[in-house]
């Protein structure tokens, strides 16, 4: 599903409108009503009878506002008690909004003035009594932080601690990055029109959202899935349509062989993880390449999972002195994973450039061994593998040279950025993980919650993306889907367990059911 910016559903409204011969007032009709139905099915959600429900709509200048009047106007047509409180001077309408509120008007719509912390407090009695709120005071369009009185009306708003209903977004969420302008609604459930805005999967914007369900308001099919939309969401069907199911006439060596160059003293556990990723999601073989010293501790740690000692530095790290026997071992392989747990040691990098340069299969390359990449982005343009970077925000800031808070600003456009500049797919991680390839498209995933938060997890991704690429998925592919279902199972524990004192370790038995039951689902 694509996830437009504010310029990119601005556009499709106005191809709606002049290529298809759509009014703007039959667009505003089909979402105030949508976002009615919406609303109501919070009243029910309640137990509550319509006829004996309060619905309090506060309603801006823009074409926002004008959805709020139809909202109110199908809830006072289902025998709701809706009441619209403008935050405009009536004057100042416009076009549809104009129309729709004079429909309002002669009803017998009530429209109450909120100009003013005193009318807060004027119409605070009435607006108390309201079952629910619905937030109809800016759209898309916001791009300035709020002030003055619609600052107050937001506070007040999420100082009621109703159920509230936000038409497109929530006013002060900057649609297209999810940044808080100022200050912003907290909805229950975000009403969005055609297409969920990038912003509503961006934090804060997410957490500000709510439930999130789109209101289809009759814009044409082809407008909702046009490639000038860059960005799109990771969606359960869109990943089942990705996974293949196994045929029974088959063998290990069919489903590929990763090859894992990882671990360190103190850190054999995050080359475990990373290998039990990959066999989780189906890889066939897999194979730790660590330093010497360390393959017996390795051996007596693994059963599955083969091992090849490495010659170490003298700290008994990969480093150079292994940049050799690691392309030998690489042979034959059918993805690779480096960086976990490989430690920031000397020599680490020209190890990982060696390796890098001599792979034929995909990389992943994680943790220790991006950092091997902070100012060395160069060493990838000569790659004849596909590349797969999976940086945490930190991470990110080091290979991109600016701060963590930078990243953080503008998680999309920073992977963007790194994908660009290195040719390689770019998987930056944390809350609402962003997928970039070097062409230009933007996946961002809604799986996952903050029990993810925890050593390891990010070992067990990397291995999870060189398991699917050694299968022989496309490696763009196999990131949408290893981060689609490596967040589905931390949700899958949430459940049973909640997020606190969750552990990398509880994602491995979760992640072959749920790829079961994705591949299940795909054949059917």
């Amino acid at each position: 599903m694509k996830l437009p910016t504010a310029a990119e559903i601005a556009a499709i409204d106005r191809a709606a409108i002049k290529e298809f011969g759509m009014s703007g007032l039959q667009l505003m009709e089909n979402a105030g009503r949508g976002a009615a139905e919406i609303a109501k099915g919070v009243i029910v959600s309640q137990g509550r009878p319509l006829k004996e429900s309060r619905v309090a709509v506060f309603a801006g200048r823009g074409n926002n506002g004008g959805d709020g009047y139809v909202i109110a106007r199908h809830l006072k047509n289902s025998g709701v008690n809706a009441a619209v409180y403008s935050l405009s001077r009536l004057e100042d309408l416009k076009q549809d909004a104009a129309v729709n509120f004079k429909i309002w008007k002669k009803m017998g719509g009530g429209v109450y003035m909120f100009f003013s912390k005193t009318a807060i407090d004027k119409y605070r009695s009435s607006i108390i009594h309201s079952h629910v709120l619905v937030d109809a005071l800016f759209g898309t369009g916001l791009n300035t932080p709020v002030g003055g009185v619609a600052a107050e009306a937001i506070r007040y708003i999420n100082s009621l601690g109703k159920s509230v209903v936000s038409v497109d977004v929530p006013s002060g969420i900057d649609a297209s990055t999810g940044a808080i302008l100022g200050c912003a609604v907290r909805a229950s459930v975000t009403a969005t029109m055609s297409l969920p805005k990038r912003g509503l999967y961006l934090y804060p914007g997410r957490d500000m959202a709510g439930e999130i369900r789109v209101v289809d308001i009759g814009a044409p099919a082809a407008l909702l899935v046009d490639n000038a939309v860059g960005c799109s969401l990771i969606t359960r069907d869109y990943v089942s349509g990705l996974l293949r199911p196994r045929m029974p006439d088959t063998h290990k060596g069919i489903y590929g062989h990763v090859l894992l160059a990882a671990g360190s003293p103190g850190h054999t556990g995050a080359a475990y993880m990373a290998a039990m990723g990959a066999m989780r999601i189906g890889a066939g073989l897999a194979t730790i390449a660590l330093p010497k010293s360390l393959e017996p501790v390795m051996e007596a740690n693994t059963v599955e999972v083969m091992t090849i000692g490495l010659p170490q530095t003298v700290d008994r790290t990969l480093g150079e002195e292994s940049s050799e026997a690691v392309k030998l071992a690489m042979l034959g392989k059918s993805a690779i994973v480096i960086g976990p747990g490989i430690g920031r040691g000397k020599g680490v990098s020209k190890f990982v450039e060696a390796a890098l340069k001599a792979a034929k299969a995909p990389v992943v390359v994680d943790a220790d061994g991006l950092y091997a990449l902070a100012g060395k982005l160069d060493a990838l343009k000569g790659c004849a593998a596909d590349i797969v970077l999976t940086p945490h925000p930190g991470e990110a800031s080091w290979l991109l040279g600016v701060k963590t808070r930078d990243i953080q600003a503008d998680r999309v456009g920073c992977a963007a950025t790194l994908a660009k500049k290195t040719g390689a797919i770019v998987v930056l991680k944390g809350a609402s993980t962003v997928i970039a390839d070097p062409d230009g498209e933007i996946f961002i995933n809604p799986t996952g919650n903050a029990g993810l938060s925890t050593a390891g997890a990010g070992d067990v991704l990397a291995g999870m993306i060189g398991g699917l690429c050694g299968q022989g998925y496309d490696v763009v592919n196999a990131a949408i889907a290893a981060v689609y279902i490596h967040g589905l199972a931390a949700d899958e524990i949430k459940k049973e367990k909640g997020e606190i004192g969750m552990i990398a370790t509880d994602l491995l038995p979760v992640i072959p059911r749920l790829m079961n039951s994705f591949v299940s689902s795909a054949v059917l």
